[in-house]
């Protein structure tokens, strides 16, 4: 029997909605409803220092606002919740303890100034900071001393010696990375907070997520994502990386060059059904060749091996172009 296909959205709530989250949500959204399967609402908000509460609602609106709502998540529900990360943090901490035990992580100790001081040696070397591992070294016993004192310390992953981790990915094909130009990166925070590498395979394992599709720009982040499942026992899900949306120069689109708010683009008259619409040549190309399509008709086509691999251009002419048609369709009770 075929495994449920579930699928999830996480933004981290940081200020207005992203066009680029309706953007990566629209392909989760199709993919599990084509299979039959349920999309997740999942708010990311370890980031402490940009957490901006009212995001959260915001979030929510915008994906109700252009028809993407999920089917588990803060706001319904569901079975593997909660669905907010700072609600988790208990959970966190036991993963990374589990993590230190078995032999896939390690606490470290060192101050914010001899880390900077072994970044600016690579700054001189003029070579990638990888972290030197000197508390990976530390004798057993100081370590315990360490700990019994209370030592202010966060917890690194230990990346395998030697090899490479390697994957295949729906859209980028088969990618591979040297495990020598990966470093320990922390996992969890001296205040008790996950990082991105722990938590989202952590909860992607927890809420059943059997495909990741998400930004290109995470894909650097997946080795870190496989080692943590493997060092934990869970199975890796599938993973697919769509192209960022892009700016004329070709930059990833950023409100300096571009609107990228959600809510402007509601306030400028843009019709959900236009935007959707859009949003979906701008990583997918429709098998006949067509350009006005519903996201039910998207839905039923979509297939990961149409995605497009390079970054598309945001071209508002056809945004206006594709919207001048959807508003030609309402009827006048509508259009009022």
């Amino acid at each position: 029997m075929e495994s449920a296909v579930r699928t999830r959205i996480a933004p981290s709530p940081t200020g207005e909605p992203h066009i680029g989250n309706v953007y990566a949500a629209m392909f989760c959204k199709a993919f599990a409803e084509q299979h039959h399967g349920q999309f997740v609402l999942r708010i990311e908000d370890t980031d402490r220092r940009r957490y901006v509460p009212e995001a959260v609602g915001l979030l929510i609106d915008a994906f109700h606002w252009v028809g993407l709502d999920p089917d588990e998540g803060p706001a319904r529900g569901g079975p593997y919740g909660p669905y907010v990360q700072s609600e988790r943090l208990p959970l966190y901490r036991e993963q990374a303890e589990a993590l230190v035990q078995r032999g896939g992580a390690y606490n470290c100790f060192c101050t914010p100034e001899e880390l900077d001081a072994e970044r600016k040696d690579a700054e001189r070397r003029k070579v990638p900071y990888l972290y030197s591992r000197r508390c990976l070294r530390r004798p057993k016993e100081e370590v315990q001393q360490l700990l019994a004192d209370g030592a202010p310390h966060v917890v690194r992953l230990r990346i395998p010696d030697g090899g490479r981790v390697s994957f295949p990915d729906a859209v980028r094909g088969d990618v591979s990375f040297e495990n020598r130009f990966l470093t320990d990166q922390i996992i969890l925070k001296s205040d008790g907070f996950p990082t991105s590498h722990l938590a989202i395979p952590m909860d992607d394992h927890a809420m059943h997520i059997s495909h990741v599709i998400r930004a290109e720009e995470w894909l650097s982040s997946v080795p870190y994502y496989i080692l943590v499942c493997q060092a934990s026992g869970w199975p890796l899900p599938e993973f697919a990386h769509l192209s960022v949306l892009r700016n004329a120069d070709r930059s990833k689109m950023s409100k300096r060059k571009n609107p990228t708010s959600v809510s402007w683009y509601r306030s400028q008259g843009y019709l959900p059904e236009a935007l959707i619409n859009f949003l979906a040549l701008q990583g997918w190309s429709h098998p006949e060749g067509k350009e006005i399509f519903s996201f039910q008709e998207f839905t039923a086509l979509l297939t990961l091996d149409r995605i497009v691999k390079s970054g598309p251009i945001f071209d508002f002419a056809k945004l206006d172009w594709m919207n001048r048609h959807y508003i030609r369709e309402l009827t006048l009770d509508q259009l009022a």
